[in-house]
């Protein structure tokens, strides 16, 4: 029976009072309703203690099923063509090192630049995405980025840092982007079918990267120059623009759980309470693993098999190694990112800390596939190709999982500033260095060798060297994954509980009272009734 002081907040229809239900103010109706539920059907939410108390649309917030579908469909299409852009580079590396006259230090430069403006930048946008219209904020971002990605095809070879430049800004687009659209995909679906969407679009990672590999090497060979690589995302980039703009709409903050009289904090407060939540600490450090690990093999595997083949006195091209590493990235991240969620879903059903387990899980496995990828490379091409396909499959495993975490951790009107500090931390610790780190190490290395640096025996012994770290940092993060296990089911309940007005949103005064009731729909209010 609910106790007599007990606020549950503001909707639509009845007031809880006691153990009296009032009528609400006519006109007043609740702001947030779910969409689309686990069976793909549109229904009511059903929420915490007390078992049962359900919010119901009313109005017209709702968004149709099509349209929820289509907003994910574009949302993955426009995440596929920021990875495919994003590792066209990496498969057009040496044919961009010979015409800039570069070290593989400033190789690495390329995707450092890249990573350092796109985690600045996210804070801002998370700021934005918490308060402002997103789908006009991610337009006005792609629209950037298709600029930049363009004009960087245009640099001529003797400003290679005009280059480096382009391809910084390129971060500031992806920024826009990254941090706003796992959210919209939080207020249009829930729970199980939530998980779904987020597999879905998060196959965008590894099988765009793959075609980024894949379409851009082949591109280069077929036109003959590597800068038309860069030249096609853009085109594209400029579609999906419009149709943000036309198909997208937008729902409204905490829908799709049922959110009541959720409200903005100042951007300081909702900083100081993301950061106090274990998990999302917890596993945006287990992120920063996997960001370091798959920044490294993204940029120089394909330069490393390349000098791998030939070393060994065998033929070799950039395109055909690039087109092998793509279609590996492509089928492992596939697999991967579908394995890992639906394990989930189903392993959930009998441990409800399965998502930080799973994501253990995938990063511990993959450290000897990895390990012994580089330890065999020297001999056996085929075997280390079939090595690096299970090591990404289970480094996959987690990419979908971890957004989802993060999504139940934190509530509706966070997201955004949880997604720009999970970006600013794991990148800034991961992916932005460990590309620059990797060429660095083989640059100091390749001097120990009376061989010319450039010749692919004393790069591939000394990037095999310096790869050797990737399955150390897999290990650390295989443990903080198994740290966020602890605190993930508390935390949880406590986002949930705040998003449907059960407990307060932390003010900076920290106040302990929530004094907004919840307002039911009439049918709710029945059923809040028989319960009691």
């Amino acid at each position: 029976m609910m106790a007599k002081d007990e606020h549950i907040g503001k909707n639509g229809g009845y007031v809880n009072k006691g153990l009296e239900l009032e009528e609400a103010p006519p006109g007043e109706k609740q702001n947030t309703a779910p969409i689309v539920d686990d069976d793909g059907n549109r229904h009511m939410s059903e929420v915490g203690v007390p078992e049962h108390v359900v919010v119901e649309s009313q109005g017209d917030d709702s968004i149709p099923k099509s349209t929820a579908y289509a907003s994910v469909a574009i949302l993955l299409c426009i995440n596929l063509l920021n990875y495919m852009d994003r590792y066209t580079v990496a498969g057009v590396l040496k044919d961009i090192q010979d015409y800039y006259d570069l070290e593989n230090s400033e190789d690495g430069l390329i995707q450092t630049v890249f990573v350092l403006t796109y985690m600045v930048f996210s804070p801002i946008f998370g700021f934005l995405g918490d308060r402002y219209t997103r789908k006009y904020i991610m337009a006005g971002g792609i629209f950037f980025w298709s600029g930049v990605t363009f004009a960087g095809s245009m640099i001529p070879r003797d400003h290679f840092y005009g280059f480096a430049i382009m391809r910084a800004l390129v971060g500031v687009g992806e920024a826009s982007y990254s941090t706003i659209a796992p959210t919209i995909i939080a207020d249009l679906f829930t729970g199980g079918m939530r998980s779904r969407m987020l597999m879905v679009f998060y196959f965008a990672i590894p099988v765009g990267s793959g075609l980024g590999y894949i379409v851009g090497s082949n591109i280069a060979k077929a036109l003959g120059a590597w800068q038309w690589a860069l030249r096609v995302t853009p085109i594209l980039g400029i579609v999906c623009v419009v149709l943000i703009l036309v198909v997208l709409k937008e729902p409204k903050r905490g829908m799709s759980e049922g959110g009541v009289t959720l409200h903005n904090t100042s951007y300081l407060t909702d900083l100081k309470e993301v950061i106090k939540i274990p998990s999302f600490v917890l596993s945006t450090i287990g992120f920063t693993c996997v960001a370091f690990t798959t920044g490294a093999l993204a940029l120089w595997a394909p330069l490393f098999m390349y000098d791998s083949i030939a070393s060994q006195g065998k033929e070799a091209s950039q395109a055909g190694v690039a087109f092998t590493f793509g279609i590996i990235t492509v089928v492992a991240g596939f697999v991967g990112v579908a394995l890992g969620a639906e394990i989930s879903r189903r392993y959930k059903k009998i441990n409800p800390r399965a998502d930080p387990l799973v994501c253990a899980f995938g990063l511990l496995t993959c450290v000897p596939f990895l390990f012994f990828a580089l330890v065999l490379s020297q001999w056996y091409t085929v075997a280390t190709w079939i090595l690096i396909f299970l090591g990404e499959t289970m480094l996959c495993l987690n990419w979908s999982i971890i957004a989802d975490m993060l999504l139940y951790v934190v509530i509706p009107t966070r997201r955004s500033t949880a997604e720009s500090v999970q970006i600013l931390f794991s990148h800034a610790l991961g992916d932005a260095g460990s590309p620059y780190i990797v060429g660095l190490v083989s640059d100091r290395l390749a001097k120990n060798y009376n061989a010319p640096a450039d010749s692919p025996f004393v790069q591939f012994k000394t990037l095999q060297t310096a790869l050797y770290i990737t399955p150390f940092i897999c290990v650390l993060g295989g443990g903080f994954f198994l740290a966020t296990a602890l605190f993930i089911e508390k935390d949880k309940n406590t986002a949930k509980r705040i998003t449907q007005g059960q407990a307060p949103i932390q003010e900076a005064s920290d106040t302990d009272s929530y004094d907004d009731p919840i307002i039911l729909g009439s049918e709710d209010a029945e059923r809040l009734e028989a319960v009691a």
